[in-house]
């Protein structure tokens, strides 16, 4: 039975669309504003001073409105220069409290940049899987947690297979939609260089003592081939909420941190079945220092090997203490890039095409080409309530039709893309007044690689395995923070909506 591919279209539309020839309201004033001095000098007959000012005013114009790689010029020398003042002020320098023998409190976390923001407070025993813990992020109000996935990947799904999957992800955002306390998830794929240290405890355990020779020699020979440019594939999801959600029916559950606590496990516990319906075969809900296990080899990929081997001589999971789990030494990151514990790491913002996409197609970009590089996808939701998408539905329908009748009524034709737009602003309507959700989404993705490599040259070939189905922003003068949004299973990554509410 055939089954036709599902193309998600109409995701690379702006947030805030502009209303003016696509100028937000403070570009279009700004505009009006520069050309107020023309036009005085045009009536007053000054006009070499109006050609003066008009090239003055123009380039002015021109930073203020031309992007340049996702940013107006205007911003690009704002963020270029607090990066500078960064640099020669120290902001961006960081150095481990542990390595410098000042750390007082082990379990006191020590995370550079926008890390430094979080708290990690357990909370009490989730059933019968203990402890679990919690991200609090202060700076956006926001509290959640993290379970690694066990999965095994949708790259030998069928097209079937594959829209079943697409069919109980859309439930799953939907599901979270219609709950007031969880508004976000995040899904975060990242692969784990393998040394073999987990294969050859298992082999260990395993071992025949009377296998026969040839067997040992075919084995070997394997592990030698085959081994040594393995990778393993760590899948995370963060469920999080507001705090302004979670107020309310914490204080009804206690308050402080054990009633928050107890009002996301009620969503965790029922939001389990729906990630195993992914395909997800366990989902382990992380204690504190399982997270900051996640945290410590998002840093320092090389670490993950002797923690494994740790975690084999003690029978379990060997966690490691909040003062470790982030890198011994950051220096200032330099703007293509950020280096941290001998690693260095190329993050981008991942922009999605205007012909549209398929459910999967992002899985290029885990492709490991070279042993011992590493790679990172995060996938940030944010599901919209209710009356927040039917206000943005029927903002942009009613945008959409002034701009049309406007062009109309002054004898223009409409193009394709605002036809489009138009009819594609009508099905979303009518979608959200059915009971559908809207969803807010942000795709990062990385490549980490030993600091004595060539980063350019691993960058430039994460680039080339998406070129022509993805366009990848490199997030230039923000590497560190676009490291944490990509590669560590924190939640953080999504920004805030520009102008507040929508």
């Amino acid at each position: 039975m055939s089954t036709a591919t599902r193309i998600y279209k109409g995701l690379s539309r702006r947030e805030r669309a502009g209303w003016i020839i696509g100028l937000t309201p403070v570009q279009a004033f700004v505009c009006v504003g520069l050309a107020v001095p023309v036009i005085l000098a045009l009536a007053a007959g000054r006009f070499g001073q109006a050609l003066a000012l008009g090239g003055l005013c123009g380039a002015a114009a021109a930073l203020v409105v031309v992007p340049v790689r996702g940013r107006p010029a205007l911003h690009w020398l704002g963020h270029l220069l607090l990066y500078r003042v960064g640099i020669a002020l120290g902001w961006s320098r960081w150095q481990s409290r542990a390595v410098t023998g000042q750390a007082t409190d082990l379990d006191e976390p020590d995370l550079p940049g926008v890390l430094a923001r979080l708290r990690f407070p357990d909370g009490p025993p989730l059933r019968d899987v203990g402890r679990v813990c919690l991200i609090h992020d202060t700076g956006e109000g926001r509290w959640g947690a993290t379970a690694r996935l066990t999965h095994a990947g949708v790259g030998m799904l069928s097209d079937a297979q594959c829209e079943r999957l697409a069919n109980r992800l859309g439930n799953l955002l939907l599901s979270i939609g219609h709950r007031e306390v969880i508004d976000r998830m995040s899904l975060l794929v990242r692969t784990v260089p393998d040394d073999g240290a987990d294969y050859q405890a298992w082999r260990t355990e395993h071992d025949v003592p009377d296998a026969p020779a040839l067997a040992r020699q075919a084995a070997a020979e394997l592990d030698r081939l085959v081994g040594a440019v393995s990778v393993r594939h760590e899948v995370f999801v963060t469920l999080s909420g507001t705090e302004d959600a979670l107020r309310r029916p914490a204080t009804a559950a206690g308050g402080g941190v054990a009633g928050r606590a107890a009002v996301l496990y009620r969503v965790l516990d029922g939001l389990e079945d729906k990630l195993r319906s992914l395909g997800a075969t366990g989902v382990k809900w992380l204690s504190g220092p399982e997270l900051a296990v996640a945290i410590r080899t998002g840093f320092n990929p090389a670490t993950a090997a002797g923690l494994a081997a740790r975690r084999h001589q003690a029978g379990g999971d060997a966690g490691v203490r909040w003062a470790t789990a982030g890198p011994v030494h950051a220096p200032a990151p330099s703007a293509r890039a950020y280096l941290h514990d001998g690693f260095a790491t190329v993050s981008y913002s991942v922009l999605m095409p205007e012909a549209g996409t398929v459910f999967g197609s992002l899985g290029g970009l885990l492709a490991v080409k070279t042993a011992g590089e590493r790679r990172s996808l995060a996938i940030h939701y944010e599901t919209l309530s209710q009356h927040r998408s039917r206000k943005a539905v029927r903002r942009l329908r009613f945008r959409t039709g002034v701009v049309r009748d406007w062009k109309s009524s002054k004898g223009f034709n409409s193009g394709a893309a605002e036809a489009r737009e138009a009819s594609g602003a009508r099905a979303q309507e009518h979608a959200v007044a059915a009971g559908h959700g809207i969803v807010r989404f942000a795709v990062a993705t990385a490549v980490t690689i030993p600091d004595t490599w060539n980063v350019e040259d691993h960058a430039a070939r994460l680039e080339n395995d998406i070129a022509g189905r993805f366009q990848l922003l490199r997030m230039e003068l923000a590497q560190d923070a676009g490291f944490v949004a990509a590669v560590l299973p924190l939640g953080v990554g999504l920004p805030r909506l520009r102008g507040g509410e929508s």
